[in-house]
């Protein structure tokens, strides 16, 4: 059974945060979904992974395109995997399943702090995982670097 961590954005953007993530979950050898609700923040996280942080490369693609499968990091509003991801990494408030909760390693939620629907959604999906006995932990970055503030479930 996978767990899941809950990122609390306060002090950086999604852009500035998700190369971080996305960079640590390729260091654990896991293929990557970036899932979304909403196509253009979809293209503005696609450019920013491109040149992000500079001197590294995450590879990556758009969902929907004839090499989905091949993709370690593929950004889709789809609910599937078609590049056999370990890890979904939820953003804009995007949903899971409690099957990937129990068939993946991790899932990642990232909301943003400022945003008060975001938050709400975020806690939404805290209430019902706990509630289902999976894992979770609640990562803020109050301090300028994550920590762990809270964990349930397990």
């Amino acid at each position: 059974m996978g767990e899941a961590y809950f990122y609390h954005l306060t002090r950086s953007r999604l852009e500035q945060a998700l190369p971080k993530l996305v960079s640590g979950a390729m260091g654990r050898g896991w293929r990557v979904v970036v899932r979304g609700r909403d196509e253009k923040m979809l293209d503005r996280l696609d450019e920013q992974l491109w040149v992000f942080p500079k001197e590294s490369f995450l590879p990556h693609g758009r969902a929907g395109g004839p090499r989905d499968a091949d993709q370690p990091v593929l950004l889709t509003t789809a609910a599937d995997r078609p590049n056999g991801a370990e890890c979904v990494v939820s953003v804009d408030g995007a949903d899971f399943g409690d099957d990937e909760l129990s068939d993946l390693p991790r899932v990642c939620v990232v909301f943003d702090g400022k945003n008060p629907a975001a938050v709400k959604t975020a806690r939404e999906q805290w209430r019902r995982i706990t509630g289902a006995g999976h894992v979770a932990k609640y990562w803020s970055q109050d301090s300028g670097s994550w920590q762990l503030k809270a964990e349930s479930g397990g």
